[in-house]
């Protein structure tokens, strides 16, 4: 890291809130407030030497009854303005950490196929891409 930027925790829904030009959509202080307060549930936080947000990562510790925990990559976004700098890559490395904390044997995300920086970024931290998968979405929940 440097001193132009550092990683920090979020551990208060107001930093969210303040930090909402880095979401998709506006943060409420409810919905910050809720993700913060899940059981697994971890965003860190690259701020500039100024305290402003420039890059995030979230990720949710998952574990089924027949495997390891896991940690899963929610979102990871970095501020236009301060792409190519290696805030991603220490986002990602610094929620490795947190996984490890937590007895995480290991992390996992998806992305599009055409998505080169999130790939490229992902295999120089040692991922390996899986080109077999397929994500499924469902934009409405199944019908009972």
């Amino acid at each position: 890291m440097t001193t132009e930027w550092s990683i920090h925790r979020a551990d208060e829904p107001s930093r969210l809130v303040a930090n909402s030009h880095l979401f998709d959509r506006p943060v409420t202080q409810e919905g910050a407030a809720s993700f913060l307060s899940r059981p697994g549930h971890v965003l860190l936080l690259a701020l500039s030497a100024d305290g402003r947000g420039i890059g995030f990562v979230s990720g949710v510790e998952m574990q089924h009854p027949d495997k390891s925990p896991e940690m899963f990559v929610y979102e990871l976004g970095v501020d236009d303005g301060w792409r190519r700098r290696g805030i991603a890559t220490a986002l990602l490395t610094a929620l490795g950490a947190e996984a490890r904390r937590r007895g995480c044997a290991g992390m996992w995300t998806g992305t599009e196929k055409d998505n080169v920086a999130a790939l490229a970024t992902y295999e120089r931290i040692g991922a390996v891409i899986d080109e077999a998968s397929v994500f499924i979405t469902w934009e409405e929940l199944p019908a009972e």
